[in-house]
This record gives structure tokens, sequence and C-alpha cells, in this order.
């Protein structure tokens, strides 16, 4: 009898110990504590995928026991990591609803709760658009096109704490709300899309300007206006009929990152014994003869001493960076991923982030920069017909037909030279599944301006952008190119990157206004505004199908057609004027016997032979 006594007692004890540490928990008079970084800030129910791992940084909070009411319907895993600083905390989220709920954190008689924010996903229609081949995007570095908002300049909590437009280097104070103060001049142009250079957080004490190296990821740099600004941004860029596509680096972070100050493990990062950088050599990752040596250089090597190149190997790592951009879709109603340094990271990653990305919003836009040389090269990157591949990634930065344009308008007609090389670049376009999701672009922020490239000629210039806005995939202009703004990259693109004038106040002159921009200026703009404008109107130009034919004496023609109409193109690159004889283009010029030039107007009732300027291009409308 005593024995069972006793075994009622302890039982008792128990169920006494189980109430009093519940009720501990859930008693009302806990302290809600700030943590320092909690990743994401809040979460959504009704994700397709219920799982979210948040990433909590704070002093000695491993030591810490964590806790959720079972009353949530909350699933949670803990776990910790090297650093004393960090927990994950893995919610399952299929049974939970939205609203505020408490997390608990416990050690010894230390006790605190931090509330935690649980968000309905949108079912808005159309709220996520998607970026297509119906798109012409204007890219903008937002530091350079205009200070709409003086008062965010200098910021004393920053380690750039001023501006200085005299320096390509330092910041210049363009912004969210001098953007904002111009989109009737972007949708003016035909722009159907803004790609903006990374906003997010760079707090680092050189260069911070250009925002590749992140050092908060769910912050936009309060220097450009802050999450609030960004988010009117978007509204009133979707109220103008315009998307927005936001720039995004995996590969690499700037060394000021709290998560590089202090590591949650070693292996968060691609270490070394001593700096060592990467080789840049994307074909070693395809190559069946590459080392091991070789590959691994090219996808573990840093960048820069200031950009630690980050291990998506680790799970968690993953984790942080494909939620971050979940995130900032369904926070900010995005339609579009550029993604920086794309070959960089570890492949696999970007495989699985891509098919999640396009598992949640199918309809998203996205597409990779991949600053490589050749086709198989580059379509390795994107969805493709190279057998034993997964890939999710809808399409490229086509750098192949980037290259293959400036020799077009730059080397003399060869058998595969010259304007050949556009032919027989887009000839291999059977390697992609879907080569119109490619971007298609004259420059960038990387690269030399389009103007100075082709020496400062008009006619070229008119060739360079009736092909952009005529030929397959999805246009891009780099801010500037529609008023010959020109000067070549130099080191690390600096002096491609220069103000947009009249974007400050105080500029002698500014080229926003119609009458302020004169010469030939004013002809570029006019010429890009008619074309892009035709395009977004006329959907043979968007989805339309492409025939090529093999170029001849320097003159390269083409034809865009569908069922409704048909659009052919015919650029003569030598400086003498020609006559096309157009009869070897039967099968597409069969029953057409009248044309209207786009751009000019002009009508052409004799389509047996067309007579084109040197360095001219015609965009013929066939009736």
């Amino acid at each position: 009898m005593k024995s069972a006594h006793c075994f009622i007692k302890i039982s008792l004890i128990f169920i006494l110990l189980f109430f009093y540490n519940n009720a501990q928990a859930t008693e009302p008079n806990i302290k809600d504590i700030p943590l320092e970084k909690v990743a994401p800030p809040h979460w959504w129910v009704g994700m397709k995928n219920p799982m979210v791992e948040l990433l909590i940084h704070h002093p000695g909070i491993a030591r810490y026991e964590v806790s959720v009411d079972s009353k949530e319907n909350i699933g949670l895993k803990v776990k910790r990591a090297e650093s004393l600083n960090y927990l994950f905390l893995e919610l399952d989220l299929k049974n939970a609803k939205a609203g505020k709920f408490p997390i608990y954190f416990k050690q010894g008689r230390k006790k605190f709760k931090y509330e935690y924010e649980l968000k309905e996903k949108s079912t808005a229609d159309n709220r996520i658009q998607g970026i297509t081949s119906e798109d012409f995007i204007y890219l903008i570095f937002p530091d350079r096109f205009s200070n709409g908002d003086p008062s965010n300049d200098s910021n004393p909590k920053m380690q750039q704490t001023t501006v200085n437009r005299k320096d390509l280097g330092e910041r210049h104070g363009g912004d969210l709300q001098g953007i904002i103060n111009h989109l009737d001049y972007i949708k003016e142009l035909g722009a159907t899309a803004i790609w903006l250079n990374p906003v997010l957080t760079s707090d680092q004490p050189h260069e911070s300007y250009h925002g590749y190296a992140t050092t908060d990821h769910y912050e936009i740099d309060p220097r450009f206006g802050g999450n609030d600004k960004y988010l009117e941004f978007i509204n009133n860029c979707h109220k103008n009929g315009m998307k927005v596509i936001k720039d995004i680096i995996h590969n690499h972070v700037g060394d000021q990152h709290y998560i590089i100050k202090d590591l949650p493990a070693k292996d968060w990062l691609n270490q070394h014994d001593e700096f060592t950088r990467t080789t840049y050599r994307a074909p070693t990752l395809m190559d069946p003869y590459a080392s091991n040596y070789d590959r691994n250089l090219m996808s573990n090597g840093w960048f820069d001493t200031h950009m630690p190149d980050l291990n998506q190997r680790n799970p968690q790592v993953a984790n942080f960076l494909i939620q971050m951009n979940l995130w900032w879709i369904e926070e900010a109603g995005l339609d579009g991923f550029r993604v920086d340094t794309y070959a960089y990271p570890d492949q696999q990653f970007m495989e699985e982030w891509a098919r999640r990305i396009r598992k949640e919003y199918p309809d998203f836009g996205i597409f990779a920069e991949t600053w490589v040389h050749g086709t198989p090269v580059q379509a390795f990157f994107a969805e493709n017909h190279i057998a034993g591949r997964k890939n999710f990634n809808p399409g490229v930065t086509d750098f192949q037909l980037y290259y293959a344009l400036n020799e077009a308008l730059t080397k003399e007609q060869g058998w595969t030279e010259g304007v050949t090389r556009i032919y027989y670049t887009l000839a291999k376009d059977y390697i992609y599944k879907n080569p119109y999701r490619n971007v298609v672009f004259l420059d960038n922020h990387d690269l030399s301006r389009f103007y100075s490239v082709i020496g400062e000629d008009i006619n070229k210039y008119k060739q360079g952008l009736g092909f952009l806005l005529t030929t397959r995939g999805i246009p891009m202009m780099y801010y500037g190119t529609e008023i010959l703004m020109k000067n070549f990259s130099g080191l690390h693109g600096k002096e491609a990157r220069e103000d947009f004038p009249g974007g400050w106040k105080g500029d002698p002159v500014d080229k926003f206004t119609a009458k302020n921009r004169i010469g030939l200026e004013a002809e570029a703009f006019n010429f890009v505004k008619k074309l892009a404008n035709y395009r977004k109107e006329n959907p043979v130009l968007q989805t339309g199908k492409l025939m090529q034919f093999v170029p001849q004496d320097g003159v390269y023609t083409f034809f865009r057609y569908n069922d409704n109409k048909t659009v052919m193109i015919i650029m003569n690159t030598h400086a003498k004027d020609y006559t096309l004889k157009t009869d070897r283009f039967a099968e597409r010029m069969k029953g057409f016997s009248k044309a209207s030039e786009v751009l000019s107007g002009k009508n052409y009732t004799n389509l047996g032979e067309i007579e084109i300027k040197g360095q001219g291009i015609l965009i013929l409308e066939l009736n």
C-alpha cells in the first residue's frame, strides 16, 4: 500500500509540475522582449509549403528552451547552430490561423516571449503578373537616376553618411521617390516593366551605392526610402501599368552583414585558408572533362574580399535565401527577379530555389544573369533541352545575342563574322525550352554604354534599338540610352553609371523634359518611344514567330509574324545604300503587295526591290 501511495504522490507531483510549467509559459505577465533579428520578420498562412524556418539572432539565445502554446496548432522544431547567438525554429503552419502568437523562451528562471505574426496570403487576381516577351524592361541604377527626397541623403547611423556626386564610387543620392516622380517619363517611353539594381540595405564603408553587397535581406536601404517607400513605388508602378523586377543575389553578401560579423556556423561560408577568388570559368560546371579543382574554385571562390561567398549546400543557408525571396514576392507583390551571378552559387541549390519559387508563384518572372561565352554554356542555366539536367529557371540575360549585335555593328561582314553572327546565334535557339524568355539588351550597369561602343553613330544606334525591339525575347534598355548617354564602363562599370541629367535639383539641364532634349537626343528618344509603343500595341513583335534569312552582302533580313500581321525587318550594316531583291523571301512575303514603314509612315507599293540606306534599318508592316 505504501508503494501505491508513493506512486500516486509522485504522479501528482509530475502532473502539478506539468500544469505549473504550462501556467508559467502562458502567464500574462511574461515580458515581451525585442529580439535583435528575426528572419523572416513575419510569414503567411495559406502558402503551398506550410513550413517556415525562423532565424533568431540574439545574444546567448541558444541557451534558451523554446515553446509555443498547443492551442496555436503550430508544430515546432528547434535547431541550434555553432554560435550561441542563433536559434532556428522550424514552424509547421498547416493548421495555423492568421494572427499574432507568442513564442516563449526560458532559461532557468529567465523567461520572456516574442510576438510573431502570421498573415493571410493574398488571393487577389493578377497581383503577381510575371515578366514575359510582351514586356519592355527599363533598367535603373537607383542611386544615379533621380534624387526625389534629399532628406534621406545623409544617414549618421550608416557607415557612408553623406553623398558626393563628384566621385563615381560614392553615393549620389538617387532614391525611390526620384523614380516615382518620373514614372510618367518611363511610361511615355513605352516601357512596361522596371528593373532596379539592388535596393536592399548595403551598409558598407565603401561603394555601398551599387547595392550588390547586401547587409540586411529584409530591409530596403533607408537612403533609398525604406520598406514603405518601396511598397509605394511598386503600387505606383502597378497603377501605371508597369511591372517591377527585383535584383537579387544568392552568391554573396557584404562583409558587414550580421550573419558574417557573427557567423551562425563556419560552414555558412565557402571558407579558405586565405582569400581565394573565383575563376569566373562557368564552363567548368558542365565540362565533361573538368577537374574537381577547377569546378570547385569556380563555385566556391569569392567575388571580392568584401563579398563573402555563401555556402548554399548548408540547408539553413538555402532556407534563409529561398524564404527571403518568397517573403518579398508576397510582401511587395513583385512581378519578377533578375538573379545576379546565377552561375556562381551551388547549382543544385539554384535548381531547388527556382522550383520552390515557381511552385508557389507559377507565373512569376525569373531571368538569370549569365555573363558567359557560348550558347551551350549560357543555355545550361535556363530551361533547356540538354539531357540530364533539371532546371526550373525560365530565361537568361542573353549575352550571346549582345555579343552578336555588337559585332554586327562594329565588324566587317564575313562567313561567320559581322551581322552573320546574329544569324548563327539565333540559329542555336533550339537548345532552349523557350528562347522568348531570354532578356535581350544593348548594355547594362556593368558594360560600356551602347552609344559609345558604336562610335556615337546615330544610324548604328537606330539599328541596335530597332533590332532590340523587334527580335525575339524580352527587350531591356538601360536608363539614359534613350537620350544617348555615353561612356565606357571603366573599373567595375563606374563610368557607365553616371547621373541622369535633371534628376537632381540644380542640375544645369533637365533631360526628363522634352524641350531640353535637343538634336540627336530628341531624335533618339522619339525613335525609341515610337517603336516601343508600336511593339506595345502589336503582339506580333511580342509573341509572334520569327523567321530569319542568311545575311547577304552585310544585309540581314528577318520577319516576325502571326495569324494577323507580318513585320519585315531589314538591317544594312554596310556604309553604302543597298537595293534588296526580295524574291528569296517569297515564303513570308507571298500575298503581300504593299507595306508601310513603322517609324516614318512611308508607303511602299513595289516590294520586289527595296532600297535601304547605308547603316540603315527598315521596319515594314506588310499589307
